[in-house]
């Protein structure tokens, strides 16, 4: 059996963590089992798709890098296949004509309410054989029996019938409704395994039924746990960014994502990191967990702070580039970007982080660090301050170590700690007082930014003094 595999969003929004994992487990599975990855968008919901949210799903599949080997099909294409197997079921006696008004249905509800029984539909149109009319169209679950079917995550599942009731298959207005499409859909784009969240559990024996009403074979099931926020509730927008799409916007690499959300659910003893092809060799939805999965921002920033550290400087300039223009700086080519990058990774969490730090190399300095330069830009650092600046302008080559050995000539012949001296040049050039080591800062800023920039810290020093 050739293992196909679906990831099927519904575009009514932005794409949220949940759905990027359950893509990301469907596509691990897949290119496992060197099968087919099928995306396909859900957009029946014709209220609330927009070609917006179908963009975003788009986006960021392609930087999360979860290509599709089919696709991407839209259900708003299939709606006549749909009605034709909703014909074919009416004809087969599987489905019928309910012409029930609202208010006949919501004064069953509550009845059913008052006596403590689950809502459901009571059948009355089952065998009335409503005429042709503008009305919709019910799927006739069978009266008894169970549903049973073994899910690769929970293990058997079982349900009654009795519980089922006989579910909307087509709305009034003509369109289908999502257990009929869905199954339509699985059933002739030939998916062998269904991965998807346990809140679509509930679904699954309605649409076994379906599925054997139309002598097709059942697909393999596998429902995911939830992921919750760190307070054990569902995760939502309260406890910080949900959006794939946010998470790169906020400078996070996806490959930090990625193995972040494997984790979510899935393990492989102790190992937290993981390469995409660790992934795809040992990913078997049989270790999937069955318990929720809570989401660790911390552990999240922890990975991307790895994936910088040890990321191709030349790839992670480019997305600095980019977070830097968002910043409204252009950075040409002085510094190197790559240059930026080598000496911020290990001390960059997200690439917001990185390019927010690396602001000073491309930006002139309009003020400083208040506290810093209460604390370094006093009176007392103006003499350490000028002469920097004179060994600096007498070096003959522009080299890290010429830097690093005349900032500690200066310290010597002052008689001063190596941090009184560089502290204040650090704040003089940067405006802050972080920066990556003084020798490698002022190598990167170069020889004429760098004696403007002490020329200008000495004047503000000479100006407070005043």
């Amino acid at each position: 059996m050739t293992v196909r595999t679906r990831f099927a969003p519904s575009p009514t929004g932005y794409l949220h963590i949940g759905g990027a994992r359950t893509a990301l487990f469907c596509w691990l599975y897949t290119r496992r089992m060197g099968g087919t990855f099928i995306l396909r968008i859900e957009d029946t919901d014709r209220e609330r798709s927009t070609d917006a949210s179908v963009q975003v799903i788009h986006d960021a599949m392609a930087w999360l890098g979860l290509g599709a080997d089919e696709g991407p099909y839209y259900q708003t294409e299939r709606f006549d296949r749909y009605n034709a197997v909703i014909d074919e079921l009416l004809a087969n006696g599987k489905a019928y004509r309910c012409n029930c008004s609202r208010e006949r249905l919501d004064e069953l509800r509550q009845q059913q309410q008052a006596a403590g029984l689950k809502p459901r539909y009571d059948g009355k149109c089952r065998n009335a054989r409503v005429e042709d009319c503008n009305c919709v169209i019910r799927f006739s679950n069978p009266l008894d029996g169970q549903v049973v079917f073994d899910d690769l995550v929970h293990g058997r599942t079982v349900f009654d019938n009795a519980e089922l009731d006989d579910l909307i298959i087509r709305r009034s207005d003509g369109s289908p409704t999502y257990n009929l499409s869905v199954v339509v859909d699985d059933m002739d784009m030939k998916v062998t395994h269904v991965i998807r969240g346990d809140d679509h559990l509930n679904n699954t024996p309605r649409q076994v039924n379906i599925y054997q009403a139309l002598n097709a074979p059942v697909p393999a099931f596998a429902h995911l746990p939830m992921i919750l926020g760190a307070d054990g509730a569902r995760l939502s927008k309260r406890h910080g960014s949900v959006s794939v799409l946010e998470y790169r916007d906020e400078g996070f690499l996806p490959e930090a994502l990625l193995n972040y959300l494997v984790r979510l659910g899935w393990s492989c003893g102790d190992q937290e990191i993981f390469s995409l092809n660790e992934m795809i060799n040992l990913f078997d939805l049989s270790d999937v967990n069955k318990a929720a999965s809570k989401f660790n921002p911390e552990k999240l920033l922890w990975l991307n702070q790895h994936y910088i550290m040890g990321g191709d400087p030349a790839r992670l300039a480019e997305l600095l580039r980019s977070y830097l223009q968002k910043l409204g700086i252009d950075p040409g080519d002085e510094p190197s970007l790559s240059d930026v990058v080598r000496a911020q990774q290990e001390r960059s969490k997200t690439m917001v982080e990185m390019a927010m730090a690396s602001e000073f190399f491309y930006r002139d300095i309009h003020e400083y660090n208040e506290k810093a330069a209460k604390k370094h830009l006093k009176a007392a650092a103006a003499e350490p301050l000028r002469r920097v600046r004179t060994e600096l302008a007498d070096l003959d080559a522009w080299q890290t170590a010429n830097i690093h050995e005349a900032v500690n000539r200066v310290a010597e012949q002052l008689g001063l700690k190596l941090g009184k001296v560089a502290q204040p040049v650090r704040v003089a050039v940067s405006g802050g007082p972080i920066s990556p080591p003084i020798d490698t800062t002022l190598h990167l800023l170069g020889r004429q930014r760098t004696l403007a920039r002490l020329d200008q810290a000495i004047s503000f020093i000479a100006e407070r003094a005043d």
